[in-house]
């Protein structure tokens, strides 16, 4: 069928090659069923003739007997069969699912779970049920066309034609019932991993407004896959007159020439024995054939194929520097002769094939002023002793979730400095979190060192806050909540001014001030994390990481919660951000994809980064937001800058319409 064609049949050529002892055991007890055919035909034939119509009624009854026994003798042989295919079959599976995941493990195929749970198992059903049916046909044929010629060779006239002209019929239909059968599997796949990504990318779907986009494209996957079911379906029509021709047909013109047979010969027990052999043989295995050669069987081939072709490696769009130098306040990147503007100035899973030199990346330093009093409201505020130091660094770090899994970071190089403002932003599933764990220390590194305000992160764990996506509010008391992170309890107004910081003052008076009792269960997702924010914004710590924890509030209330954090004294603030405003807040944004981590401040971003492009569009405001603090507007529409009158907006989703003929297609007013 393609180009793999060769390559499939070479490998399964030895692997039957590897099981010949196993083929000739099967082979052996399929010689038994095969005897069981031909003699219960025969016995029925010769029971009629030499027993009943003879008027010997025992010698036909030992006939019968004589059939009797060769179905018992055939059943014991089929279940030899069934455990000798299962010596083939079960190999067969392991081999499979050691390449899906060796493939999964080295190329991130996002198809491998459709592959474990779906083609492998249709790889292995298939391959059992092949082995079987065809196996039986052509016993089963060559026991049938023997007792056929035993009997009265006559009758092989009237039997074998139509059954070859069926065959024939069934072989012409191979080839496109396999190409639609892997158009099928493609569409299956397609869908499989469509749905992959949206689950992973739900929070980023939401945050952007994309669902009826996103439902637009998971329903287009959807319905290819039901073409390309009912296309298979059609053919399969064409599977349903092939076996009439070859199953069916005969039985009719065994019926319609028996005067002519019976002239030449043949006795009526020949003609009954005929219509055995027919009815309860021949035709029962072609509609086996027929079915699971031509349905499963070409699947077979399609999945086979699919399932051992050889994985490309992993290729990701490369981010890079604007012509001319690195990016400025990016310590650390190459520069000068020699130096490959291609990189961006970090190092995350780099590929491979191609290693790459481990780059120091920094943040921006706030106008380098000394740290101020007065972090959280505690009495002992931070001070770093001596000169200022980072208050974030990472050196060397590498990590894997497993020790046969791809490093999510490899070689890593981060510095953040005491009072920066860091957004973190990338595609779902890239590692943002992953980064926001190992500087908080609940993550550790298989290699390098995180070190927190200049100790090791594992003993400076309470110089953080972390605020999860999912905020943590236990059963009890308000100001338990909210200063559970406070080594001595804080005042009343040092509370309330916290609340009031992030947002949370109009709840905390909506529950009953401090002293009520909370009920997680009854608080709402955007509740509690309110309430975790103000527990970290109370907390006297110096870094607070923020890992997408303002992503059930609105975007107005995502702004105070952040600005609240950026104007603590003392702070520095590290955002794993959902929507593009959080990063044009920050002094600078670190763009990861993968393959490079590039940093920079929104503007130079913009210019050098197409991930970073790429995202700002998508994760923009939806159209109707026009009042946004950080001046994000979306799309054209009404009341923007240089807006005459001329655009609407139309749809939630942000397309505009002309209002009235525009004629031509030169600029309106130079806009």
């Amino acid at each position: 069928m393609t180009t793999d064609a060769p390559r499939l049949r070479t490998e399964g050529l030895r692997f039957l090659n590897r099981r010949r002892p196993v083929l000739a055991r099967l082979a052996g007890w399929s010689l038994l069923e095969a005897a069981q055919t031909f003699l219960f035909g025969y016995a029925v034939a010769r029971a009629l003739d030499h027993g009943f119509l003879a008027g010997r009624t025992a010698g036909g009854l030992g006939w019968l007997a004589a059939a009797a026994v060769a179905v018992a003798a055939g059943a014991y042989g089929t279940g030899r069969v069934f455990r000798a295919v299962s010596e083939l079959v079960e190999p067969l599976r392991d081999g499979l699912v050691r390449r899906v995941v060796g493939r999964a493990l080295a190329d991130a195929d996002h198809a491998a779970v459709s592959r474990l749970t779906h083609q492998v198992e249709i790889a292995r059903d298939t391959f059992a049920g092949l082995v079987m049916v065809s196996r039986s046909f052509v016993f089963t044929a060559a026991g049938a066309l023997a007792g056929l010629a035993s009997l009265a060779p006559v009758l092989l006239l009237v039997v074998v034609p139509p059954l070859v002209l069926g065959l024939g019929l069934f072989l012409v239909t191979l080839r496109p019932m396999a190409c639609r059968q892997e158009t099928f599997l493609a569409a299956d796949e397609a869908v499989a991993e469509a749905l992959d990504a949206t689950a992973a990318g739900l929070r980023d779907i939401t945050a952007a407004g994309a669902e009826t986009r996103t439902a637009t494209e998971a329903e287009t996957r959807f319905a290819a896959e039901f073409r390309a079911a009912r296309t298979l379906a059609r053919w399969g029509v064409v599977r349903v007159l092939a076996v009439a021709v070859g199953g069916r047909l005969p039985v009719i013109l065994l019926l319609v020439t028996a005067p002519w047979l019976l002239s030449r010969g043949a006795t009526p027990g020949d003609l009954v024995g005929a219509l055995t052999y027919l009815m309860y043989a021949l035709l029962p295995a072609l509609q086996s054939l027929m079915q699971t050669l031509g349905t499963a069987g070409s699947r077979l081939t399609v999945v086979l194929r699919r399932l051992t072709e050889r994985g490309r490696g992993p290729t990701g769009p490369e981010h890079t520097a604007p012509e001319g130098g690195p990016l400025d306040g990016v310590a650390g990147a190459p520069s000068g002769p020699g130096a490959d503007p291609a990189h961006g100035a970090g190092n995350v899973m780099p590929p491979a094939t191609t290693p790459q030199p481990v780059r120091r990346l920094r943040t921006g330093v706030r106008g380098g002023a000394p740290v101020r009093e007065g972090a959280g409201w505690g009495k002992k505020p931070f001070r770093p002793a001596g000169p200022v130091q980072p208050a974030v660094e990472l050196r060397g770090v590498t990590f894997a979730y497993g020790p046969h899994a791809e490093p999510v970071f490899q070689g890593l190089d981060l510095v953040v400095p005491a009072g920066g403002h860091l957004t973190v932003v990338g595609p779902s599933g890239i590692g943002k979190s992953t980064l926001a764990a190992l500087v908080a220390g609940l993550l550790e590194p298989a290699g390098g060192e995180v070190r927190l305000c200049g100790e090791p992160v594992r003993g400076a764990v309470h110089r953080r806050a972390l605020v999860p996506q999912e905020a943590y509010v236990f059963s009890g008391a308000l100001r338990d909540n909210l200063t559970y992170l406070c080594p001595d309890p804080p005042p009343d107004p040092a509370v309330l001014a916290s609340a009031r910081a992030v947002g949370a003052y109009e709840l905390l008076l909506r529950l009953g001030g401090l002293d009520a009792a909370v009920a997680p269960g009854e608080l709402s997702a955007g509740e509690r994390q309110l309430i975790a924010l103000a527990r970290a914004h109370l907390a006297p710590v110096p870094v607070v990481l923020l890992d997408e924890a303002t992503c059930h509030l609105d975007p107005a209330a995502e702004a105070r919660a952040e600005r609240a954090f950026a104007e603590r004294p003392d702070t520095t603030l590290i955002v794993v951000a959902h929507r593009i405003s959080s990063a044009r807040r920050a002094d600078r944004v670190l763009v990861m994809d993968g393959t490079h981590a590039v940093c920079g401040s929104h503007d130079e971003l913009i210019r050098c980064s197409a991930l970073y492009r790429d995202l700002a569009g998508g994760w923009s405001q939806p159209a109707g937001a026009l009042g946004d603090a950080n001046g994000v507007h979306a799309v054209a529409g009404p009341g923007l800058p240089g807006d005459r009158g001329h655009v609407v907006a139309h749809r939630p989703v942000g397309q505009v319409q002309a209002v009235g003929d525009l004629g031509d297609v030169r600029p309106l007013g130079g806009e």
